[in-house]
């Protein structure tokens, strides 16, 4: 299919690339800047423009990669005629292109991206959603040259599938983070964690991860858990994270 990409940050470059090397071509990227545009466009061998009014008119489907509070500007900026135009985000209901587009849908790569980490799409679940059959058909057959794992979410489970990946991604590497604080002050590196991160993430492959957990909470070992929280007294924001999810676990395993 013949792409216009609009945005460049880590989403438009992943996706980008990924739909490169599957044979799609990418006839244009755009971008607010030119520094970003620019890089993306060596990436990818596209031309770039900085104009929203400058876009090709004549691609088979224009892909938002772009912040969820860039989206409404963007389709209200430039006249979408009868193009089918998607946004990949998670969390933006489909309804925001029912004022600026005929032909529109979502392609919402569930997905951690970093601009200079390649991700393989081949087992990535894409999330598909459109405004009519014809425009979702067009969207399957798209993502079915990315991935294996394509399915097709309204915007409702749409938004539940980003908030759970908030909680099982995104709260967990802030952990990590918080983890690492905490070995950093004794002279520990991250690295010893990483064994015991690798083991959590694969049994929760192969078991439901109410059954996967352990510790102190799931034990209900108050013991442990006031000699934990004493630990965290010079820290009380910590103290309070601490409390509150082994609290759940608690109530999780009573």
């Amino acid at each position: 299919m013949r792409i216009c990409l609009i945005g460049a940050g880590n989403v438009a470059t992943q996706l980008g690339i990924a739909l490169r090397e599957k044979g799609h071509q990418i006839v244009q990227v755009w971008s607010q800047t030119s520094k970003s545009a620019a890089r993306l466009s060596e990436i990818l061998k596209a031309p770039y423009t900085t104009e929203l009014n400058s876009l090709v008119s004549d691609a088979e489907i224009y892909i938002l990669a772009v912040k969820d509070y860039a989206i409404e500007p963007i389709l209200a900026s430039h006249n979408w005629g009868q193009n089918l135009v998607v946004h990949t985000a998670g969390s933006i209901p489909i309804s925001v292109f029912e004022d600026h587009c005929t032909n529109f849908g979502v392609f919402y790569p569930f997905q951690t991206f970093s601009v200079n980490k390649k991700v393989s799409f081949d087992n990535l679940p894409l999330c598909i959603e459109a405004n009519s059959k014809k425009n979702l058909n067009n969207l399957f057959k798209l993502a079915s040259t990315l991935s294996y794992f394509v399915r097709q979410y309204d915007s409702v489970q749409r938004q539940q599938l980003h908030l759970a990946a908030v909680f099982a991604c995104n709260f967990v590497n802030h952990l990590y983070f918080v983890g690492n604080e905490l070995l950093e002050e004794k002279g520990i590196a991250f690295e010893i964690l990483i064994p015991l991160i690798l083991e959590t993430a694969s049994k929760v492959i192969s078991q439901n991860p109410k059954s996967a957990q352990t510790g102190p909470a799931v034990r209900n070992d108050e013991v442990t858990l006031n000699k934990h929280l004493e630990l965290l007294k010079d820290k009380p924001d910590l103290q309070t994270i601490y409390n509150q999810i082994s609290k759940r676990i608690i109530e999780t395993y009573k």
